[in-house]
């Protein structure tokens, strides 16, 4: 696949989704965990999504169970968590594999789009980033520890572009 309007993606609650619907907008696309360190992380994201939801900014969450079993509930466990606990309204999608065969074409185009530290295609942990802007193109990847807060800057200039 080409571009990342290619993919499909099924939602937290079974529904199938296609990234098309997305065209045109800045989306963060990261890799989630209800049980880990950066876990408190939804909150700057659920603040960066309200502030910019609409200009046409989108956060994309994808809970994944491949870091330390820190994602162990079922979508629905997750789709509680997330919103009585962080009071998450952008879009939760069902349990994701980020690495190895069993990765999700659309984690594999992004991990070849925008590489690791040292060219490395992994997703490290938790809570990795990738700032697609409103062409479709992968502008950006984001460490774990990078702070949601510490990315508006580059969500805004992909909003003005």
């Amino acid at each position: 696949m080409s571009e990342i309007y290619s993919f499909d993606v099924t939602a937290n609650n079974g529904n199938e989704l296609q990234l098309a619907d997305y065209k045109g907008k800045v989306l963060l696309i990261v890799n989630t965990a209800s049980k880990c360190g950066f876990t408190p992380q939804y909150e700057g994201l659920q603040s960066l999504y309200e502030k910019y939801k609409d200009q046409g900014f989108e956060v994309l969450a994808f809970p994944c169970d491949q870091f330390g079993h820190q994602e162990p509930g079922s979508d629905s466990d997750i789709q509680n968590f997330c919103t009585t606990r962080f009071s998450v309204s952008f879009p939760l999608f069902e349990k994701t594999e980020v690495n190895g065969d069993d990765a999700h074409p659309l984690f594999k185009y992004l991990k070849k789009q925008a590489p690791g530290i040292f060219g490395s295609e992994m997703v490290k942990w938790n809570f990795t980033k990738f700032l697609v802007g409103k062409d479709g193109k992968v502008m950006a990847r984001y460490a774990p520890k990078t702070a949601p807060e510490n990315i508006e800057a580059d969500i805004k200039a992909a909003l003005s572009l």
